[in-house]
């Protein structure tokens, strides 16, 4: 969506206009419920923050900065309403838990689905701050700019911090046997 389609859409929100926040939420709904998800590692939680971070957004829309893309805003706020289901979890269930038969197998040796859940549990095990930089950059395909600011950080702190995510994901799925060099 360009950035004058987006305005308009945003000015028509402001308005009260329900058929533009519609369209906003079917541009927008799938990469924030994968962003949402790749946080939680839950559907049904990634759901209702998706939902979540919609009825935020139609509510603080008069709010919204026209200097600064929406979908920028829009992750920000599914990004937060996620970290605090994160904080509202008693226990995450943790790496060491979980039960995989054969710890050697590697990446061409799993079906899809198990791949995908594997990679999902060794992604929850990083902290918040490495998570969030991977699944902005390769599951919602953001720019380091971009992330800069939907992060509220500067191009240089999310590339720090990217290259340490990077290397402690590396690691983990070495460790369970998904990569190989």
């Amino acid at each position: 969506m360009d950035k004058d389609r987006e305005t308009a859409l945003v000015r028509d929100c402001q308005r009260g206009d329900r058929q533009a926040l519609d369209t906003l939420v079917r541009h927008f709904e799938k990469p924030v419920y994968n962003a949402a998800y790749r946080m939680l590692g839950n559907v049904d939680e990634a759901a209702d923050v998706t939902q979540t971070a919609f009825m935020k957004l139609f509510e603080n829309i008069g709010r919204f900065d026209s200097s600064y893309r929406l979908f920028s805003w829009i992750y920000r706020i599914a990004l937060n309403e996620a970290i605090n289901q994160l904080n509202r979890r008693r226990q995450l269930e943790s790496l060491e838990e979980a039960s995989f038969a054969d710890r050697d197998v590697l990446q061409e040796d799993l079906s899809a689905a198990q791949l995908s859940s594997r990679v999902q549990a060794v992604l929850m095990d990083l902290n918040e701050d490495h998570r969030t930089v991977i699944v902005l950059r390769y599951f919602t395909e953001c720019s380091y700019h971009q992330i800069g600011e939907i992060l509220e950080l500067p191009v240089k702190t999310v590339k720090s911090r990217l290259f340490t995510a990077r290397q402690q994901l590396k690691s983990r799925l070495q460790q369970h046997g998904i990569f190989r060099e």
